[in-house]
């Protein structure tokens, strides 16, 4: 009897456009029955992913894969139209058929932040350090009061999010409150990669950490740790590339942070459960989707629930940029 083939393992690159802005998605798919993928694929969640970015499939993918992303919306990418860029990115020396920008050009060093834009991104990281520390909501709001930018920012997501029943939040304290301290965590996290005006890579950075926090919170799950476990996953993921962003070493970032160990074991030593999924993370980053699949059965975590993690986080990630953007 033949062994059974396994389900083939997806993965999402999110591709920025010419300028940089991450806007479409090229799915990677590994070896196996591509006809086991077809449920995921007439799913409502990753039905929605096309509805949020341009999306792609390589030309190679298997014929029955390929008419079903079509019915989803997703399209072939063009010969010529997707290109790679492992340095900074210089949108003048692309080649004029590429529309789509993939690679590690957003890992380069940062340009240097004017006064305000590094002002209030400093603000942020003291926030976070404050809600990190589990501060008083007054020692938060003294802060907030601070940055216009973030105090508007953080009215305007309290606001859309309707946690008030239905009245409108004008304070920072009554923000603070209905808002609560874990989706205040997330929402600072994504308020560090907000984009900046003379740093392109900024919003790339967003999607990727999103990617990750989401991802890694999922896994965890499906790993079968606990609540505190997984929120640490998403914390870790959120805070993988701080270094990259502030061009710094991340110890030099995270030295301030009231972190927990297993958080700092992973980001600084990838050591522990959360080291070992953001590792498995960074490998299908690269690629490797072999590597993956086989960490994944020393994991026990089945692919099934690898792929469906990808499509939420990529869901996810989605949502994070448009909250960014002030476009939610």
């Amino acid at each position: 009897m033949n062994a059974t083939i396994p389900v083939p393992l997806v993965f999402f690159r999110v591709l920025g456009d010419r300028t940089g802005k991450p806007a479409g998605l090229l799915i990677d798919a590994g070896a196996g029955d591509a006809a086991a993928l077809l449920p995921l694929f007439g799913a409502e969640p990753f039905e929605a992913l096309s509805g949020g970015f341009d999306c792609f499939y390589r030309p190679q993918i298997a014929p029955a894969a390929a008419l079903a992303l079509q019915d989803a919306g997703w399209k072939e990418m063009a010969a010529g139209a997707l290109c790679r860029a492992d340095d900074r990115l210089e949108p003048d020396y692309l080649p004029p058929a590429a529309a789509w920008v993939d690679g590690d050009w957003c890992m380069a060093p940062p340009p240097k932040a004017t006064g305000p834009q590094a002002a209030s991104r400093a603000t942020a990281l003291q926030m976070v350090q404050l809600v990190s520390a589990d501060a008083d909501t007054h020692e938060i709001e003294a802060l907030l009061r601070r940055d216009p930018t973030l105090s508007y920012n953080l009215l305007r997501l309290v606001n859309s999010l309707g946690v008030a029943g239905g009245r409108r939040i004008t304070s920072f304290s009554q923000a603070l409150l209905m808002l609560g301290r874990q989706q205040l965590r997330r929402w600072l996290n994504l308020m560090l990669f907000a984009a900046r005006q003379n740093d392109v890579r900024s919003a790339m950075l967003l999607a990727r950490v999103a990617m990750r926090a989401r991802a890694l919170e999922l896994l965890a799950r499906s790993r079968g740790l606990d609540k505190n476990t997984q929120d640490q996953g998403f914390m870790a993921g959120m805070f993988s590339l701080l270094g990259v962003l502030f061009g710094m070493p991340l110890t030099e970032v995270l030295a301030p942070l009231a972190l927990g160990d297993a958080v700092h074991a992973a980001l600084l030593r990838r050591e522990g459960e959360l080291g070992t999924l953001l590792m498995l993370f960074e490998r299908a980053e690269r690629g490797d989707l072999e590597g993956v699949a086989a960490q994944l059965e020393a994991l026990q975590i089945p692919r099934q629930d690898f792929n469906q993690a990808m499509v939420d986080a990529a869901g996810w990630m989605q949502g994070a940029l448009r909250e960014s953007q002030g476009n939610a």
